[in-house]
C-alpha cells in the first residue's frame, strides 16, 4: 500500500507543478540512497534529463507568478501536468524507497495501472488550480498570482519529499488539496450568483 501512496503523493505534485516531482525523483537517485530507480525508469536520473527538467522547472516558476501568463501557462500544463503525473507514479511505485522494499507487490505485471492511476491524478489536482487561479487573480486584482504560485511550488516539493520519505502524510496533502478544492468551487459559484444579480440589478 506504501507504493500506492508514493506514487498518489508524486501525481498529485505533479499536478501542482510537472518538473518538481521529476526533479526530485532524479536528484535523490542520482545523488542519494533515498530512492533506488527500477531499470526503465533510470533516464530520469540522467545528468541531462535533469538539465532539461531544472530549465523547464525556471520557466514554469517564473510564468505561473504572472497574471494571464499564468492561465496561458495552465492551458499548455493541461497536457504536460498529467503526462508528468503518470510518469511520476510509474516510476515512483515501482522505485525502492527507505519506505518501501517490495515495490512490485503491489501492482504485480500490470504496469499501464500505475501510469493511468498517474494521470488522472494528476489531471485533477490540475483543474483545481486552474480553476482557482482566476478566482484568486479577480479577488485580489493579480496581486494573489504570485503568493498562489509560491504556496503551490512548496507544496508540490513538499508532496515529493513525503511521498518517498513519509508517504503516510501524502494522505494528510491530499486531504488539503480536497479542502482547496470545495473551496474553489464555493468561490466560484458565488460569483456566478454575484455577477447574475448584478445583471438582473442593471437591467432588472
Amino acid at each position: 500500500m506504501l507504493e500506492a501512496l508514493t506514487g498518489t503523493g508524486l501525481a498529485a505534485s505533479a499536478g501542482l507543478n510537472a518538473y518538481i516531482p521529476l526533479l526530485t525523483m532524479g536528484l535523490l537517485a542520482r545523488y542519494t540512497d533515498t530512492i533506488d530507480l527500477p531499470t526503465g525508469w533510470s533516464w530520469l536520473s540522467n545528468g541531462w534529463t535533469l538539465l532539461i527538467l531544472a530549465v523547464l522547472l525556471a520557466i514554469e516558476v517564473v510564468a505561473d507568478k504572472v497574471p494571464v501568463v499564468d492561465h496561458v501557462n495552465d492551458v499548455v500544463q493541461t497536457v504536460v501536468r498529467p503526462t508528468a503525473g503518470g510518469l511520476a507514479f510509474g516510476a515512483g511505485s515501482s522505485s525502492e524507497t527507505v519506505t518501501v522494499s517490495d515495490p512490485g507487490s503491489f501492482f504485480g505485471s500490470h504496469q499501464w495501472v500505475p501510469i493511468a492511476a498517474g494521470v488522472v491524478i494528476a489531471l485533477g489536482v490540475h483543474g483545481v488550480k486552474a480553476l482557482s487561479r482566476p478566482v484568486v487573480n479577480t479577488t485580489t486584482a493579480g496581486f494573489g498570482a504570485p503568493i498562489a504560485s509560491t504556496a503551490e511550488d512548496i507544496g508540490s516539493v513538499l508532496m515529493s519529499v513525503f511521498a518517498i520519505l513519509l508517504p503516510v502524510l501524502v494522505l494528510v496533502g491530499l486531504v488539503l488539496m480536497v479542502l482547496a478544492g470545495i473551496w474553489v468551487v464555493r468561490r466560484r459559484r458565488r460569483r456566478k450568483a454575484l455577477s447574475g444579480s448584478g445583471a438582473r440589478s442593471q437591467f432588472g
